[in-house]
């Protein structure tokens, strides 16, 4: 993969972080029943990134968890018999709060889709929404994120690459041609 474009340094993604945070606050007015979901992998990060922000804006500590929604996949049959899972860590219940799934990337919606049947495995939420850094169009499900960072229009011969220092020792969003 080539290089194509570097969409957001670490400063840009805070900031974009900073701006959802006010947006989910004032959405829901203010934070009572809510909670934040991190689809795993890069999207918990971005999870702890939004409830640390929250509780630097309203002084409270939400409840915060991380799905895998690797058993929900549409495509399951197509990664083999044995199929890599990770496991789900939700400390809190789920029935009759506000839910937000946060991921890195909204795409084809199939991911969001995938995350809403798993949390439905473990409760049943007052709402579920969606935050996510980066729209990069190209939906194939009728599914919309509630907060969006960026909307980035891309081609299908590329790729968003959200990288957060826990993963990848950097936190920023690049573009690359394949």
């Amino acid at each position: 993969m080539k290089l194509k474009s570097i969409i957001m340094d670490e400063p840009a993604v805070m900031r974009t972080l900073t701006r959802i945070t006010h947006e989910i606050i004032e959405k829901n007015d203010g934070i009572t029943d809510l909670a934040l979901l991190g689809i795993r992998r890069r999207g918990l990060p971005l999870a702890r990134m939004l409830r640390d922000n929250i509780h630097r804006f309203e002084g409270v500590d939400i409840p915060l968890g991380s799905i895998d929604i690797s058993l929900y996949r549409d495509d399951l049959t197509e990664l083999g018999d044995a199929p890599a899972t990770g496991k789900s860590d939700i400390p809190f219940p789920l029935t009759n709060r506000k839910v937000i799934l946060v991921d890195d990337v909204i795409y084809t919606g199939r991911t969001a889709r995938a995350a809403i049947e798993a949390v439905f495995h473990y409760g049943r939420p007052k709402a579920i929404q969606l935050a996510v850094l980066i729209d990069r169009g190209h939906r194939e499900l009728p599914i919309r994120a509630d907060y969006v960072g960026k909307n980035i229009p891309t081609s299908h011969a590329e790729v968003v690459s959200v990288m957060v220092d826990e993963f990848d020792g950097q936190t920023g969003v690049s573009l690359y041609q394949l």
